[in-house]
């Protein structure tokens, strides 16, 4: 429990509160997913290497599709929250705000299904 100057604080489940604390996770997330994919793709393996032979070994991977999907879902995730930050500020009225967030919300999921069953349920090994 959280808890300020040593009492407790009730943490609000608000959908502003929510989409604050997803904009941290998926933010923490992210770091280690994006620096092991650059440490991976341009440090260890070198750009130089990269030909269509690689991509195909690394995407008969169930795995490292899953990585990949992890990493497009977590960024267009915390992208969008930004982006639904930034409208809130533009959008008057509580009822408009929470329509605009619920329309972000739901066009995440939808792009997120059509990109999870893209890379992962899309590649023929």
């Amino acid at each position: 429990m959280a808890t300020v100057d040593g009492q407790p604080v009730k943490l609000s489940r608000s959908l502003d509160a929510t989409a604050w604390r997803w904009m941290r996770y998926s933010g923490l997330l992210l770091i280690p997913l994006a620096w092991f994919h650059v440490l991976l793709q341009d440090v260890v393996v070198g750009v130089h290497e990269m030909d269509i032979n690689y991509v195909a070994a690394r995407w008969a991977n169930l795995g490292w599709r899953v990585y990949t999907f992890s990493l497009l879902a977590f960024a267009f995730a915390h992208g969008m929250n930004g982006f639904r930050q930034v409208m809130v500020d533009y959008v008057h009225g509580d009822k408009n705000r929470r329509r605009l967030s619920w329309a972000l919300l739901i066009f995440w999921l939808v792009v997120s299904l059509i990109g999870a069953i893209a890379i992962i349920g899309g590649v023929r090994g």
